[in-house]
This record gives structure tokens, C-alpha cells and sequence, in this order.
């Protein structure tokens, strides 16, 4: 790699829960930094994923190709006659992520993308805003079986270890490797987190979308949620 070496961001923020922040920074962390020592918005930027890459800019490569597939999702205001397009997408983290996999493998660099740890504070960022958002609690386990979006003998994985295959036993336990695990211990030692949101991180098995997608889609289907 060059000596310029810099990363291209995924970043939540609860304040706005239906877009993410793709763009570029020489170091990550300062540019997470300098966004959260501002007051405008209620809750903190939350690094979710990085890519490493060896030139500058190249996140402009990732905004035109999401454009390019669809350009209803950047976000575009217009001050004074001029659109300004923003680096802000209606889309979710776990699609950005997905994305940028794509483009980790087809160039043999997936060591070089990270999906980051959340703190004890941003998971209870993201519950805070959930619940104000949200007028019901969000169901569980048991209830996503009882609909129908996930059975016993499901295959799932999590985004960031599309390899590891484990098996839907109950609404409490996965099979992986002929051991009985809890969903969340199976998070957490894939990943080596002490916490995970098992829900956002989880995809069944020749499916696109994460239980907590599919599950937020049955809810708005049926009337739980606007």
C-alpha cells in the first residue's frame, strides 16, 4: 500500500435512524471526533464499519456507485438555487456494510473491512431513540418463529462472518460446531464482543436482510408500527 493510506466510514447516529454516513477520513477516529464535538443533533455519531483503502476520496467511488443504483437515496437539499448533495443515504448500516464487502472481495482485501464493537453507551443510544421511535417493545425470539420469519432449522450468520453457519434450535439456542450456545454467546464469540444486538447483526441463510429488518417489516405490516 502507499503511504497515504485512510479509511472509508459507515456512521449511525440514532438521531436519525433511517440514514447512514458514508464518507472519508486519513484517520477515523479525529473525523468521528470533530462530528461529535458538535451540538446539533441529540445523540453521537457511532462508527459502525471501515474500510481500509490505499488513496484518498475513495468513498466518492462508493457514493456514485449507490447513486448509480439508485439515486433517491442521497440526501440532497438546495440552498440559494444550488443542490448540494450530502453523504448521507437512506439506507441501513448493515446494506452499506454489505456493500463495501463486495468490494472487499471482488479486490481480495476483506481483512481490510471492520465492523466495529459498539460501547455499552452507544447500545443504549440506539435503545433510547428505538423507544421513543417505537411505541411498542420490540418482540423477541419466540415471536419472530411464531410468525413465520425465522423456523427451527434455519441456517444464520452474522454480517461479518458470512463463513461460520450455525443452526436455529429454539427461540433461545443455535447449534454451532455440535455446541448448544445462546444466540447472543454466539455473537459474542464470533466476534470477541462483550455485547452484541444479535438481531441487527444476524441474517438467515440465503436471505438478504437481518432479523431485525425482517422483523421491523412484519411489524409494519401489522399495524405495530407506523
Amino acid at each position: 500500500m502507499n503511504d497515504t493510506v485512510g479509511y472509508i466510514y459507515i456512521l449511525k447516529n440514532p438521531s436519525f435512524p433511517d440514514y447512514i454516513k458514508i464518507g472519508y477520513a486519513d484517520d477515523v477516529y479525529s473525523r468521528l471526533k470533530q462530528l461529535n464535538d458538535k451540538s446539533a443533533v441529540p445523540f453521537a455519531f457511532r462508527l459502525y464499519a471501515y474500510y481500509k483503502v490505499n488513496h484518498r476520496l475513495e468513498d466518492k467511488t462508493v457514493h456514485d456507485i449507490i447513486d448509480k443504483l439508485n439515486p433517491s437515496l442521497r440526501a440532497k437539499d438546495n440552498i440559494d438555487g444550488k443542490e448540494r448533495k450530502r453523504e448521507f443515504f437512506e439506507m441501513s448500516a448493515e446494506d452499506a456494510y454489505d456493500l463495501l464487502h463486495c468490494i472487499a472481495k471482488i479486490n481480495g482485501l476483506e481483512d481490510n473491512l471492520v465492523l466495529v464493537e459498539p460501547t455499552a453507551k452507544e447500545m443504549e443510544d440506539e435503545d433510547e431513540a428505538t423507544t421513543k421511535r417505537k411505541s411498542t417493545q420490540l418482540p423477541k425470539m419466540d415471536w419472530l418463529i411464531e410468525q413465520g420469519i425465522i423456523n427451527i432449522g434455519d441456517e444464520v450468520y452474522l454480517i461479518n462472518h458470512p463463513e461460520e453457519i450455525a443452526t436455529i434450535e429454539d427461540s433461545r439456542n443455535i447449534r454451532y460446531k455440535d455446541q448448544i450456545m445462546s444466540f447472543n454467546q454466539f455473537g459474542c464469540e464470533l466476534t470477541g464482543w462483550k455485547a452484541i444486538q444479535i438481531y441487527a447483526f444476524m441474517k438467515k441463510v440465503g436471505g438478504d436482510k437481518t432479523l431485525s429488518k425482517l422483523r421491523e417489516e412484519k411489524m409494519k405490516e401489522l399495524g405495530m408500527l407506523d
